[in-house]
Order: C-alpha cells, then sequence, then structure tokens
C-alpha cells in the first residue's frame, strides 16, 4: 500500500489540503496514520474524498454522505432504513430536475428573444424570466 502525504493526497483527489483537514474535523475522513513526524494516507482515502465532492455536487449534505459513508462501516442500519432515505433523496432530487427544467425552458425563450430583437428583451427584467417566462415563437 502506497503512503501518501497530505499534499499528494490532496492533489490526488483534487482539492486542496484544507479540505483534506475539514472532511477529518467532520469524521468523513480517518486520522492519518503516523510514520514517525510524516502523517500518511492511502489511495483509499483519495477515493473517499472524490466520493464526498461527487455526493455534494449531487445535492447531498455533508451529513447524508457521513451516513451514506457509515453503511460500509456500521452495519447497525436497517435495510427499511436506508430505503427510507433513499425515497426521500429521490423526492428530493425529483423537485431539483423540475425546477431546473423551468430554469431550462426560461433560458431557451431568453435565448430566443435575444435572437430576434433586443427592443423585446428589454421589456423584461432578467429574473422575472424564471417566473413569468418569455413568449417566443421560435
Amino acid at each position: 500500500m502506497e503512503k501518501i502525504t497530505i499534499g499528494k493526497l490532496a492533489e490526488m483527489a483534487g482539492v486542496g489540503v484544507e479540505t483534506v483537514r475539514f472532511y477529518q474535523r467532520k469524521e468523513l475522513l480517518r486520522e492519518p496514520k503516523s510514520d514517525g513526524t510524516v502523517r500518511t494516507y492511502n489511495n483509499e482515502d483519495a477515493q473517499k474524498i472524490i466520493f464526498i465532492k461527487k455526493a455534494q455536487e449531487l445535492g447531498f449534505s455533508l451529513a447524508e454522505i457521513k451516513e451514506l459513508l457509515e453503511l460500509n462501516t456500521k452495519p447497525r442500519k436497517t435495510c427499511a432504513s436506508v430505503k427510507q432515505k433513499t425515497i426521500d433523496k429521490l423526492t428530493e432530487i425529483e423537485a431539483k430536475i423540475a425546477d431546473l427544467q423551468k430554469i431550462k425552458s426560461s433560458l431557451e425563450k431568453l435565448a430566443c428573444a435575444c435572437d430576434e430583437s433586443q427592443d423585446q428583451l428589454r421589456q423584461f427584467k432578467v429574473q422575472e424570466c424564471f417566473s413569468v417566462g418569455l413568449e417566443c415563437k421560435c
């Protein structure tokens, strides 16, 4: 198993050293083994950080990510509780997808309006495009 310093770990995972330390304080990442005066990590730690970052991008909170990571180390969780958390997250994601579809539609209308006439666009504030929308025949 390769021994990795905190700087190399951060580089491998695409984060800063302070992010690694932050994840340790939040108990998302183990405290490193000490090899004399140098603390060392391994490739599994880098993969865990990459997982954490991707889960955050997908909308999971750090508390939710911690629960997901604990599924591997704390098998006391029941299948029913995991299923309920999954269903809850799916519902949340579906709501986000619906919001993103509305935003996409508004942006498409805004782009269409820009192609047709600058005068038409001046009738609206950009923020209003998301709630009011633009009538556009593209």
